[in-house]
């Protein structure tokens, strides 16, 4: 009796649930279809002053007295007012970049960048949020020219470093009219390394042999599984030399103050120091930063560009949600 009833119930949740999958399977499916045609990502844009306002009267609500409530209401509704009659006043846009080794956050930068440059003017400004240790050339050499677009607009950009611009971080934020970094930001690392394991040697003593055929005497110089010879490490040695200078010159360009000698050996400091040697302008975190522009009556805004999900993340997801609400229901 216990059995039957068992499998019964179980032949009943299975049922709805194999339903409910097929039916997300099939909403998914057909919304895909109808957007194929169109962009796969969208802009996010947050005021931040009211964000900080609305902060502010959270805090008076529960620390304050009911006439300093009202008073912070009037003046938001004063700044409001005088917001929308003064269109023409200058913009802030804020963006914030989280590197990895390969950048892939310049996608999103790209086109919150397009975004911004379709409505900017020279009075406005652009403040970007940048943590990132560095990673590959070409992605941070991509984001680095992005942010030139800015500049190459005439629209100032400040780039504020909370934690980390190393090598290709610096890289980008060199671009700036100005760089902010919180006191114990690292800064620096303006190097160039290119490290790779070799398996010759363990190749050899399993008897394996290995086989690489190019055309071109440079095609392939220092390799994971061949044998490296000098000529080899000379050669990728020679290519770092030449990435190393050209990262030098940008520098130099952008930040001409700079003993480009001195803080191009690789090494890296705290913002305090960095200051010292000119790498950065001034010493304050973005939040400070941020709140003297809107205490100043500034109009600050966030931008960012998020890619919508591929339709296999959308079903993941929604198997994910399924499964937790069916444990969470039948679970002891």
């Amino acid at each position: 009796m216990f059995l039957s009833e068992y499998l019964m119930f179980l032949f009943k949740t299975l049922t709805i649930v194999g339903s409910v999958v097929l039916v997300i399977i099939a909403y998914f499916y057909i919304k895909a279809k109808l957007k194929k045609s169109k962009d796969d990502g969208f802009l996010i844009i947050k005021d931040l002053s009211h964000h900080y306002y609305a902060l502010k009267l959270q805090m008076l609500k529960n620390l304050s007295s009911k006439h300093k409530i009202k008073d912070a209401i009037k003046e938001f509704k004063k700044i409001l007012k005088d917001k929308k009659k003064k269109e023409d006043k200058a913009n802030t846009y804020v963006l914030k970049f989280n590197g990895n080794v390969k950048a892939t956050a310049v996608e999103s930068l790209k086109e919150e960048i397009t975004a911004i440059l379709s409505i900017a003017h020279k009075r406005d400004k652009v403040v970007l949020i940048l943590e990132s240790p560095g990673g590959t050339v070409s992605g941070y050499g991509l984001a680095a020219s992005e942010l030139s677009r800015i500049k190459n607009k005439g629209i100032k950009l400040i780039v504020i470093v909370d934690k980390v611009a190393a090598s290709g971080g610096y890289m980008m934020a060199c671009i700036a009219n100005k760089i902010i970094a919180a006191p114990f930001a690292i800064i620096g690392s303006v190097g160039v390394v290119s490290q790779i394991p070799n398996f010759n040697q363990l190749l050899k003593d399993k008897g394996i042999e290995y086989e690489q055929i190019t055309s071109g005497k440079y095609k392939r110089t220092v390799t994971m599984f061949g044998k490296n010879t000098d000529e080899d490490r000379q050669k990728l040695q020679v290519e770092l030399e030449e990435i190393h200078s050209q990262f030098k010159t940008l520098i130099k360009k952008q930040r001409p103050s700079v003993d480009i000698e001195k803080i191009s050996t690789g090494e890296y400091w705290l913002a305090e120091k960095a200051k010292e040697l000119k790498l950065v302008d001034d010493l304050m975190t973005s939040d400070e930063y941020l709140m003297d522009l809107h205490e100043s009556g500034n109009n600050i805004y966030q931008i960012e560009y998020k890619k919508e999900p591929s339709l296999m993340n959308k079903l993941s997801i929604a198997c994910n949600n399924i499964k937790n609400i069916l444990f969470a229901k039948y679970s002891i």
